[in-house]
């Protein structure tokens, strides 16, 4: 049985992340389609996965900062 690999599971929590910001970008009525996980930033010997938020128009943008400032504490 293979062990798991640290750097396959900071890749694996990005995508998980990624697909739940999708979600909830989703639920308030926003699409980023270039939402990612950057592939850059996996490049390294020691990898540390961003997410890409992706080009969006300035309308997406302020829906977005609307969205989080809605659902801010």
């Amino acid at each position: 049985m293979a062990e798991r690999s640290p750097v396959a599971g900071k890749i694996r929590d990005a995508d998980q992340a990624c697909g739940e910001l999708r979600t909830a970008l989703k639920e308030a009525g926003i699409t980023l389609p270039s939402l990612a996980v950057d592939v850059v930033s996996l490049a390294d010997h020691f990898p540390r996965p961003l997410v890409e938020l992706g080009r969006c128009t300035p309308e997406v943008a302020r829906r977005l900062a609307d969205a989080v400032r809605t659902s801010a504490p």
